[in-house]
């Protein structure tokens, strides 16, 4: 390579007296830079694996339950009707309160039936006289005839009497116990402890007239009904396995039923299966099943939306995960796991109900697997990571 040679003719003259030699320097300069820059190789240097935060699965029982929705009904639900005709004399209760068995509710005009009913008395007390008068007769002309004073003729009349007598005297028990019993229809109590509603009639106006008018409503609230619906799988699921258990009709209706209202947390009230229907609704595909519930604190009103479950069998060893941890694609709900190659895996899965804060895995995982349980946006299926050992740990369970 020859030397760089500034042409002396070229160089500007310098009032500083330096000549050119600033101007070589920077030449020396860029042609160093050029010699240098095409000698380098270009080199890529991989970035390192991204760390992401693993841990293995969750062990511990787990029990499967039946969830459904439901409504609540009362046990008992009866309509106070006047059932004789009069005015209504008096409202003994107060509306919308509970009242216990027997307790007075209304008074319909209880003094005609009273009159009624000591007129009938009267006419057994007569009749009674009469039976006694015929008796005596008959007894007194039975032995007339034996000493053949009187004729057989005689003995019969006495006879008829005597038992026309017993007769009316039956006709009037019966009379009294009629009235009697629409006497104690004057007064209209509570048939069962329950909560009475507002009455539907006035004092002073005539209930019963051509039919028995209804005065007001009384529904017990303790204990309680919930009625729900299983559908078909379910019911096939749960006799497959009260089949494997030994469990017979009667252990099935035992089965605990656990009870939350839709702003309740959990599942806080707690009572007994009572019935399951007998047939499917085709319509519907479903199975009409009732549960009983105490309810001494009437927190449950008839009527209410609730959510039921039933706890069906106990898993000893289920796989729990962090419910953050799962994905979702068209394909369904997936995993990210690291295999011994610290590759990442998508792992499908079958999920089941949240349990204490973490999600039950059914199927398609392993209790060795590494599950990624943070850093999800930097694993890539197919490419290696840098795996931070964690341990899962379950938020408070939830109120039952």
């Amino acid at each position: 390579m020859k030397p760089l040679r500034w042409p002396a003719r070229s160089c500007p003259r310098r009032t500083n007296g330096q000549g050119c030699a600033p101007v070589l320097r920077a030449a020396f300069a860029i042609a160093a830079m050029a010699i240098l820059s095409a000698c380098e190789q270009n080199t890529f240097v991989p970035p390192p694996p991204a760390k992401v935060d693993v841990a293995v699965p969750v062990q511990r029982p787990f029990t499967r339950y039946l969830e459904a929705t439901g409504n609540t009904a009362a046990v008992k639900n009866v309509d106070l009707v006047a059932r004789v005709q009069g005015f209504l004399q008096s409202i003994n209760y107060k509306d919308g309160a509970f009242v216990k068995e027997g307790t007075s509710l209304f008074t319909i005009e209880p003094e005609t039936y009273k009159l009624k009913l000591e007129q009938a008395q009267a006419a057994e007390s007569g009749a009674q006289a009469s039976v006694r008068q015929t008796d005596a007769d008959f007894k007194r002309q039975q032995e007339l005839v034996q000493r053949q004073a009187v004729s057989q003729a005689t003995l019969d009349n006495s006879t008829s009497a005597r038992d026309n007598a017993q007769a009316n005297l039956l006709q009037a028990q019966v009379n009294t116990k009629i009235a009697a019993v629409n006497f104690g229809y004057t007064n209209v109590t509570a048939p069962f402890d329950g909560v009475v509603s507002a009455h539907l009639v006035s004092v002073g106006e005539l209930v019963g007239a051509s039919s028995p008018t209804q005065l007001a409503t009384i529904v017990s609230l303790d204990p309680i009904y919930v009625n729900f619906n299983v559908n078909e799988q379910d019911v096939l699921r749960i006799r497959e396995e009260a089949r494997r258990r030994g469990m017979t009709a009667d252990d099935l209706r035992q089965m605990p039923v656990e009870v939350g209202l839709q702003t309740e947390t959990g599942f806080p009230h707690e009572g007994r299966l009572d019935y399951a229907a007998a047939t499917l609704n085709q319509s519907t595909g479903t199975l009409p099943v009732r549960g009983v519930l105490p309810n001494s604190d009437r927190a449950l009103l008839p009527g209410f939306f609730v959510r039921v479950r039933v706890p069906v069998d106990q898993v000893q060893n289920a796989l729990l995960v962090p419910d953050a941890a799962l994905g979702s694609d068209q394909a369904g709900r997936y995993l990210l796991v690291v295999n011994g190659e610290n590759v990442v895996e998508q792992r499908k899965v079958r999920v089941g109900p949240l349990e204490g804060g973490l999600r039950v895995i059914e199927e398609g995982l392993k209790p060795e697997d590494r599950v990624i349980t943070a850093g999800l946006l930097r694993a890539i299926p197919g490419q290696k990571v840098d795996p931070q050992l964690k341990t899962i740990e379950a938020p408070p369970a939830s109120a039952k």
